[in-house]
């Protein structure tokens, strides 16, 4: 369902700006638009790796589209020169900061009881 509302929202973007607009622009829409419907409530479900690949795939295969190439060595630069961080990154650090929060709210919790 994720990948549906990301590919929805990615497409409406690039039918929105078409080729017009710089790729740096379509891009920072993608991460401000995009991205979070991908990756929302991700950080608290434990993930396998396939799912996390399915994930990552996502990214890679609209990378391929909008610079229209099928080098994975190609589309990886694209990612570093935009800082854009693949899904499996970004899940991986979130849930590493909401595990953090919930055992120091759980801390707390503990405290009052």
């Amino acid at each position: 369902m994720a990948k549906c509302s990301f590919y929805r929202a990615a497409n409406a973007t690039l039918k929105k700006v078409g080729g017009r607009a710089p790729k740096d622009v379509i891009l920072e829409f993608i991460r401000s638009k995009c991205l979070p419907a991908l990756l929302y409530g991700l950080e608290m479900c434990p993930l396998r790796k396939p799912d996390i690949s399915s994930l990552d795939f996502v990214i890679n295969h609209f990378f391929m589209k909008l610079f229209q190439t099928n080098n994975i060595d190609i589309v990886n630069y694209c990612r570093a020169q935009f800082e854009l961080d693949l899904p499996s990154t970004v899940v991986e650090k979130c849930s590493k900061t909401f595990v953090t929060k919930y055992r120091s709210c759980e801390n707390v919790i503990c405290k009052f009881a």
